[in-house]
C-alpha cells in the first residue's frame, strides 16, 4: 500500500483484558472514559467495547482461545505504558487507585519537567499520569540522563 495514497486515521489502542465489564467500569472511574460502542455475541456477552478516553479511541476485549492475544497479567510482562497528559497527577493516581488499580510507582516531579506516577489497571496495562511542570530543554534532560547512568 502507498502511504501516500491512504488515509490519515486517528491512533487508537486495542486492550486485551481479563473482565471486560470489570475493565470498562475501571476506565471510566479511574480515566472518564465514555463508552461508545458495544458489540455483543448471541449470548448477550460483550464482545469487544469501545471507549473514548480523552480523544483516543481505546478498544476492549477478553482473551480468545487459540490465539496469542493475552493481557500483561497473564503473560506476566506488559511491552507497553499508556501515557496521559493530566491537569493534575496526584489526583488522577488517586481516582485510578480508588478505582482498584495498583500502585506502579508514586508521583514525583520529574527531571524531563513533568509530574508523573505510574499505575497497572486490574489487567496489567501500565497507565502513567503526566502533569507538565516546565519546559525542559533537550541538553538539560541528555545531561540529567547521563548523570543516572553513571549511578
Amino acid at each position: 500500500m502507498d502511504p501516500s495514497t491512504t488515509t490519515t486515521r486517528a491512533f487508537a489502542l486495542h486492550l486485551i483484558v481479563d473482565d471486560i465489564e470489570r475493565s470498562i467500569s475501571w476506565h471510566e472511574q479511574a480515566l472518564g472514559a465514555t463508552v461508545t460502542r458495544v458489540l455483543r455475541l448471541p449470548d448477550r456477552t460483550i464482545a469487544t467495547a469501545d471507549l473514548n478516553v480523552h480523544g483516543l479511541r481505546v478498544s476492549l476485549a477478553e482473551p480468545v482461545p487459540g490465539t496469542a492475544l493475552a493481557t500483561p497479567a497473564s503473560s506476566g510482562s506488559s511491552v507497553a505504558a499508556y501515557r496521559i497528559a493530566v491537569d493534575d497527577a496526584d489526583a488522577a493516581m488517586q481516582r485510578a487507585l480508588a478505582a482498584g488499580a495498583t500502585l506502579s510507582s508514586e508521583v514525583q516531579d520529574a527531571f524531563w519537567g513533568e509530574r508523573t506516577g505510574e499505575v497497572l489497571d486490574p489487567s496489567g496495562h501500565r497507565w502513567a499520569f503526566d502533569q507538565h511542570l516546565r519546559d525542559v530543554s533537550v541538553e538539560e534532560i541528555e545531561n540529567h540522563l547521563a548523570e543516572w547512568l553513571r549511578h
